[in-house]
C-alpha cells in the first residue's frame, strides 16, 4: 500500500472517530443494555447523558420525561398523549435553561423518500412550535427531518411503523444550538 493510500485510510478512519456521536443509543440500540442510564455497568454512567435518577440529567429527560412522541399514519397532529409528553418536556426546558434541543422528525418507511423528509419536517416543526407555545425560547429549539431515513424499527409491519413515526427531542448542553 502507497504512502498516499494509507495516509488517506488514516484520515478517514481519524474523520469516523471524530464524530460527535456515533453511538447515540449505546449497545443494543434504544433502550438496549447500553443504552441511557448505562445498565450495563451497575448503574455507572456509560453513556455521558448522566444519572438517571438526577432530575437535570439527560438521563432523566430521556427516561422519566420522555424523548420521544409518536404519529399517526400520514399526521403531523399531535395527539393528546403526546400533548403530554410534550407538556412535560418544556417544564423540563424551563427548569433546565442550559440545556438546548434538536427536534427530529421521522417517518415510517411507506412513501417516497421525498415525501417522508416533508413529513418528518412537519412532525418535527410541530413539536417545536407547541414547545415555543408552552414558553421555551425559540433560540434553544431546531429542527431535523430524516423521513425514513432513520428508523428505530426495521421490518414491514405496522407495529414497526407505529414506532418509525415520531418526532425525538435530542438534547445538548448550551442554550444556543
Amino acid at each position: 500500500m502507497s504512502l498516499a493510500a494509507k495516509s488517506i485510510l488514516l484520515i478517514a478512519v481519524l474523520g469516523l472517530a471524530a464524530c460527535k456521536n456515533p453511538d447515540r443509543y449505546g449497545a443494543g440500540g434504544p433502550g438496549g443494555a447500553g443504552g441511557p442510564g448505562g445498565a450495563g455497568m451497575g448503574g455507572i454512567d456509560t453513556t455521558g447523558l448522566g444519572d438517571p435518577n438526577n432530575p437535570s440529567s439527560i438521563a432523566y429527560f430521556n427516561q422519566r420525561v420522555g424523548d420521544r412522541v409518536l404519529f399517526a399514519v400520514d399526521q403531523s397532529t399531535l395527539s393528546p398523549e403526546a400533548r403530554q409528553i410534550l407538556t412535560a418536556q418544556a417544564q423540563w426546558l424551563l427548569t433546565n435553561p442550559g440545556y438546548a434541543a434538536i427536534i427530529e422528525g421521522h417517518a415510517d418507511e411507506q412513501g417516497t423518500r421525498e415525501y417522508n423528509l416533508a413529513l418528518g419536517a412537519r412532525r418535527a416543526a410541530s413539536v417545536q412550535n407547541f414547545l415555543i407555545s408552552q414558553g421555551v425560547p425559540a433560540n434553544r429549539l431546531r429542527t431535523i427531518s430524516y423521513g425514513k431515513e432513520r428508523p428505530i424499527e426495521v421490518c414491514s409491519n405496522e407495529a414497526c411503523y407505529q414506532q418509525n413515526r415520531r418526532a425525538v427531542t435530542v438534547l445538548s448542553a448550551g442554550a444556543g444550538v
